[in-house]
Parts: structure tokens; C-alpha cells; sequence
């Protein structure tokens, strides 16, 4: 089970989330997911960059460094859209949309991720 706690900002980003760390997990990803409760989430490791090819709901994407910090967020990110492409990235986790404001996840700030 994942969880992803923001040190900076003493928020919990993902609670109850999941890990995809294998060829296929990785490749399937949040398709065909339709709803993203509060609390949910997706690590996706190792992974630089994300599309939203084939999903069915907006997602927030926060791109972390080997060090565990935010390098690059991409809010709200629509279905059949292109992430960003960012320096450094070791892996991703995608979220439901809205989390990145509603915590005040900003670049430069301390995760601390368990799975």
C-alpha cells in the first residue's frame, strides 16, 4: 500500500495508493479508471514522464527526484494529453485532480513515500 506524505507542507498526499513498478503495471497505468476517491494514488517507478492516452478523468502528476522531492507538477491534466517532460525525474505519482492546490504541493518540496 502506498502512502505519500508532504514534509514540507504536512499533508498527506496518498493514502491508500498503489505501486506500478513492473513493465505492465507501469503501461496500464490509470487506464480505464473512472473515479479517483480522495486518497488515492499511483506511483510509477521508474518513470520521467506520463501521458494520459486512453484515461477517463483529469489526474494531478507531481514528478520526484531520486531525493524524494517535487521537481515538477503538472495540475489537472486532462485525458489525451502529454505530460511534461522534466530533468531528474526518477519516478511519478499521479493523483486525483485538485490534490496538488488543496494541499499546497509546490517544486521543491520533501516527500516522504512508503509502499
Amino acid at each position: 500500500m502506498l502512502r505519500v506524505e508532504n514534509s514540507t507542507r504536512g499533508t498527506i498526499l496518498v493514502d491508500r495508493g498503489r505501486v506500478a513498478n513492473t513493465i505492465w503495471t507501469r503501461f496500464v497505468g490509470l487506464m480505464g479508471v473512472h473515479h479517483l476517491d480522495a486518497g488515492d494514488g499511483l506511483a510509477i517507478i521508474p518513470c520521467s514522464s506520463i501521458h494520459c492516452f486512453f484515461m477517463k478523468i483529469p489526474i494531478d502528476v507531481v514528478y520526484v527526484n531520486k531525493e524524494d522531492q517535487v521537481v515538477a507538477l503538472d495540475p489537472d491534466l486532462k485525458p489525451w494529453r502529454m505530460g511534461s517532460i522534466n530533468r531528474g525525474v526518477k519516478y511519478v505519482i499521479e493523483l486525483p485532480a485538485g490534490v496538488i492546490e488543496r494541499t499546497g504541493t509546490a517544486v521543491g518540496d520533501q516527500l516522504k513515500v512508503s509502499y
